[in-house]
């Protein structure tokens, strides 16, 4: 008898044992910290627009994100560590037109990445006016003014930009193309040196988020001429279009991603959360006040943004002879 009382004793300790293993493996995601990746320097617009929205995300869902900066050619290469990441939930990245569209038109040699079929796309975050902007003291008060001292003077005028087929650069393009002026392309790895350039006089223009700018702006250090769109902070500056020309300036945008194929629980946890974290109304105050526009795009939104911009910049690229 008191070995059948063993048996069945040993017997019922390994039952408790296994089925208490997948009651420890089953954790409700998230159950660890996840890495963030951000394809911007630390310090840079977006930088700070993404740290700011893990604040209130991390809250929201109750797991440590870790901020990952991996900048360089055009915010391709934090976007490529992001698609080739393990599609477990707990890698996610912070990017947007300069990767996902106008990179693998300009400058398909740094896009190793289909931005439909190696994504999962978790939603849009913000959109931001793209600029033009000169020292305040410079001597063009208005883009005309630049424009008739470029069309005077061909390659004399230096834009910095984030790099080599970004938004920005495709915007310096469009606008040789359409106003007929020749300007010399400075591109830079992105953050703040493409601001640091023209505030140091290494340039004489810049082409980048109007955010960036903003705060010199303020200060009485930087003038800006040009808008992509128009912008609540900066009522009496122009679009193209309002100047006349036939074509606006693009926008930049960035969304939130996850390398394709991470878990549905992932997901279901991740894009409410997203939405409810871009759409806090204090956080949207305060991003918004830093010179971007907060317009949270649903996962399949966000998809059809990126077919449309790229069929509209692959037109625009053909025509000026840039798409590769």
């Amino acid at each position: 008898m008191k070995k059948v009382l063993v048996v069945v004793g040993m017997l019922m300790v390994v039952w408790s044992m296994a089925a208490g293993t997948p009651t420890a493996q089953a954790q409700p995601y998230p159950n660890r910290p996840i890495q963030f990746i951000i394809p911007i320097p630390a310090g840079g617009g977006g930088d700070v627009n993404a740290r700011m929205l893990l604040e209130v995300l991390g809250k929201d869902i109750g797991a440590q994100f870790l901020p990952i900066n991996k900048p360089g050619a055009a915010d391709t290469a934090g976007t490529d560590l992001t698609s080739k990441s393990k599609p477990d939930g707990y890698t996610i990245g912070y990017t947007g037109s300069s990767a996902l569209v106008a990179g693998r038109i300009l400058n398909p040699e740094n896009v190793h990445y289909d931005p439909i079929k190696d994504f999962d796309h978790l939603g849009l975050h913000v959109y931001f006016p793209l600029s033009l902007a000169v020292q305040a003291d410079s001597p063009w008060k208005t883009f005309g003014d630049l424009v008739d001292y470029a069309k005077k003077n061909p390659g004399k005028i230096r834009v910095s930009t984030i790099g080599v087929g970004g938004m920005s650069h495709l915007n310096v393009e469009l606008i040789q193309s359409i106003t007929g002026i020749e300007l010399t392309h400075v591109p830079f790895k992105g953050g703040e040196a493409v601001t640091t350039a023209l505030l140091g006089g290494h340039v004489e223009a810049s082409a980048d988020a109007v955010g960036k700018f903003m705060p010199h702006v303020d200060a009485g250090k930087l003038r800006v001429l040009l808008l992509s769109r128009k912008f609540s902070l900066l009522p009496n500056v122009p679009t193209l279009k309002e100047l006349g020309y036939k074509e606006d300036m693009f926008s930049s945008w960035f969304s939130l991603t996850a390398p394709a194929g991470i878990p549905e629980e992932a997901k279901k946890v991740l894009i409410p959360a997203i939405r409810k974290a871009i759409n806090q109304p204090e956080l949207k105050k305060r991003i918004e006040e830093r010179g971007y526009i907060v317009d949270y795009k649903s996962p399949a939104e966000l998809v059809k943004i990126i077919q449309s911009d790229h069929e509209n910049i692959k037109a625009l690229a053909t025509k000026l002879g840039l798409a590769k």
